[in-house]
């Protein structure tokens, strides 16, 4: 079976406003090592915090992540 992946753009989206993966981490709430780990595609976020990430930066999840 093909392991399914999540492709996102959180890491732009994070430089382009200027914000260190401290500073995202803390506004939506997890540790930087989440931040991290779904800016390399090691970790799908869940529903909820894939919607306070496009929040955070005004946009909608599917301008974030893609399949």
């Amino acid at each position: 079976m093909k392991r399914e992946c999540v492709d996102n753009c959180v890491q732009s989206f994070r430089a382009q406003h200027g914000q260190t993966q401290e500073q995202l981490a803390e506004a939506v709430g997890v540790t930087r090592q989440t931040v991290i780990a779904i800016e390399k595609g090691n970790y799908t976020p869940s529903v909820l915090l894939a919607l306070k990430i496009a929040n955070h930066f005004k946009t909608s999840v599917e301008e974030l992540f893609s399949v």
